[in-house]
């Protein structure tokens, strides 16, 4: 039976599970890791993924690549993402002002989308799935993303799943999937209706959703956020803190070192977890630059006073999402912290002191609650049957309002924000100047009057309206938000009954279906090389076994006293294992035929000469009673 995977697409780790045997299971990958780096590295012979990725970074700055969901479906030009570029050592370029990251792969410099990247992690998630479930069993799955992200991060990451070779039943919101999870362990048998709080503050997003729970229906009543702010700009505020103090004791500047700043990030967000559960750690790093180590001490208290205005950005969203939903802070029954970042102290004591001391819960997993409730929501959509999921149904919001550009670059909304989707609302505008034969419809969203202050997410024209005097002619503007809280806008002109279904144009950011399709051409071709490369690297290991298995019976053979005369098919074998361990010491990446044929080459030597010595005949007196 074919199974939906349920998976949480995060900026730093990402989780994936499933529903089975009345439970969700989250897999663990290869390593035994439950969430897994949302790492990629590429090296000169192979693309790695996960903790192999994460592992190497290192050594490997410029060719390794994170936080790209901070660059999903966003513009080249957008602040933010030139913000970020500054921290990171690999490289992003402009291509028609979308960001692409190029690294140097196989010996050959190229271009990845960050939707190409964020397939890859999806793909890892995809086998560690099918190694769990069944190469078979999994085509289906529900990502989740921020609440607050927009049209086109929404549709990049389904984007992704396409390419990573996902049919992505859904795309849902994450504060949303923690809430079934919190929802489905401790709603079983409660009928009166609670109001829940989910504080969703992980690696690189921060989101706040407000739900009412009654009976197994998860309403959203509102949602606000931040899809930049998280544990890495915490870890950035150490990181340059520290690189201060290295350059105040050395006079040294580990920032123009992408080697050097990368081992000093690491030991950042290291201390920083540390600080979760002491009150001072000691970072100790050798030879950081140019010989010199670097040994110092951090205090929670001056993490906190780091950090403090970002921490403080987190309390205008819950007080916002108070406010739009109409509750009192006092009428929350419950506050659900989800994602890693909410194991600061700090966090959990700023979120308690907003609510006049209401201990938030800790009763579920904030690093796979994400991902447990997308797993149940795709049992759902794939018509599972369960007697504890059969009653879940999910009513999510839109999180920003959306409308057209009109005359003036007044902004005219026609969904309000945190207006429950899927929705569909329909309105008409009239043209400008007389005779006029096309309209141009230019679609944003954002809280803002004026249009310049929101972003563009597209536009279109619709052409052919019949010559008339201005303020006659009807265009009907409709816009339609799906189940994934995607946007979809068409216009028609009413008045001689023909209609243009439009598309919404993409706006730079937004990958073309020919794009996506050269793309899922790209990762197949991908996973055919890292198909390849592990069978090259299995084959290179199981001659490495059989060159050091033949040496230690070799070795035995001689401990027994030279009891069997050396011939000339002996030393021709010894040679042939001498030369073959050179051979491997010098041909780290040869092919996996030729690591086959030297290993069939040594047993082929082998044979013969193993098989005269395990007769028992020569050692026979070894054993007798007489010895």
């Amino acid at each position: 039976m074919t199974k939906a995977i349920g998976i949480d697409l995060g900026t730093t780790y990402s989780c994936v599970g499933v529903w089975e045997n009345e439970r969700v299971e989250i897999m663990a990958n290869d390593q035994g890791n439950r969430t897994m780096p949302s790492y990629v590295a590429f090296t000169s012979s192979e693309r790695l993924i996960g903790d192999a990725a994460k592992n190497q970074v290192a050594y490997n700055p410029h060719n390794t690549v994170y936080d790209v969901k901070r660059l999903m479906g966003r513009q080249y030009g957008d602040p933010e993402v030139q913000e970020d570029m500054k921290q990171w050592p690999f490289q992003v370029v402009n291509k028609d002002d979308k960001p692409m990251i190029q690294v140097e792969s196989q010996g050959k410099q190229r271009q990845f989308a960050p939707e190409e990247i964020s397939a890859m992690i999806l793909s890892k998630m995809l086998e560690t799935a099918q190694h769990y479930l069944g190469d078979d069993a999994v085509e289906n799955a529900v990502i989740t993303v921020p609440a607050y992200f927009n049209d086109s991060q929404r549709q990049a990451t389904k984007d992704a799943g396409t390419i990573a070779g996902l049919n992505v039943l859904r795309i849902i919101n994450e504060p949303t999937a923690a809430a079934i999870a919190y929802g489905l362990d401790h709603q079983q048998g409660h009928k009166e209706s609670q109001h829940i709080l989910i504080f969703d503050l992980g690696g690189g997003t921060f989101d706040v959703s407000l739900l009412t729970v009654e009976g197994g229906i998860f309403e959203v009543r509102a949602t606000a956020g931040n899809t930049h702010l998280g544990g890495e700009d915490f870890d950035t505020r150490l990181v340059s803190y520290l690189a201060q103090e290295f350059k105040r004791k050395t006079q040294k500047d580990v920032t123009c070192n992408p080697r050097a700043l990368r081992r000093l990030r690491t030991a950042c967000e290291r201390a920083k977890r540390t600080l979760s559960s002491i009150a001072q750690v000691t970072i100790e790093i050798d030879s950081l630059l140019d010989g010199m180590d670097f040994y110092t001490t951090i205090t929670r208290a001056r993490f906190e006073e780091l950090c403090n205005d970002l921490f403080r950005q987190t309390l205008g969203p819950v007080e916002r999402v108070l406010k739009d939903a109409k509750i009192d802070k006092d009428d929350v029954g419950d506050i659900v912290l989800v994602g890693g970042s909410t194991r600061i102290p700090k966090i959990q004591k700023m979120v308690a002191g907003l609510f006049d001391g209401k201990e938030p819960s800790r009763s579920i997993n904030p690093d796979e609650a994400v991902a447990y409730g997308a797993a149940v929501q795709a049992s759902i959509l794939s018509g599972e049957t369960s007697d504890k999921i059969d009653k879940v149904l999910l009513i999510d919001v839109t999180p920003l309002s959306l409308g057209i550009k009109t005359m003036g670059g007044i902004m005219n909304t026609l969904i309000k924000r945190n207006t429950t989707v899927p929705t569909r609302k329909c309105e008409t505008f009239t043209t400008a100047r007389t005779n006029q034969m096309n309209v141009h419809i230019e679609v944003y969203e954002g809280e803002r009057a004026r249009t310049q202050d929101n972003n563009l997410l597209g536009h279109f024209m619709l052409c052919g309206i019949p010559p008339a005097p201005a303020g006659i002619p009807k265009v009907e503007v409709t816009f339609n938000i799906d189940v994934n809280g995607i946007l979809h806008v068409s216009a028609q002109e009413t008045a001689t009954g023909r209609s243009n279904k439009i598309t919404l144009v993409n706006n730079g950011s937004r990958l073309s279906n020919d794009q996506i399709e050269q793309m899922v051409a790209d990762a197949r071709r991908f996973k055919a090389q890292d198909d390849a490369a592990a069978a090259r690297i299995h084959s290179k290991n199981a001659l490495e076994g059989v060159i050091y298995q033949l040496r230690e019976q070799a070795d035995l053979v001689h401990g027994v006293g030279g009891i069997v005369e050396t011939s000339d098919e002996w030393e021709r074998f010894e040679q042939a294992l001498n030369d073959t361990i050179r051979w491997l010491n010098q041909h780290d990446h040869a092919t996996r035929q030729e690591y086959e044929e030297k290993r069939q080459h040594l047993m082929t030597l082998a044979r013969p000469i193993m098989r005269a010595f395990s007769n028992p005949a020569p050692f026979s007196f070894l054993f007798s009673p007489d010895h």
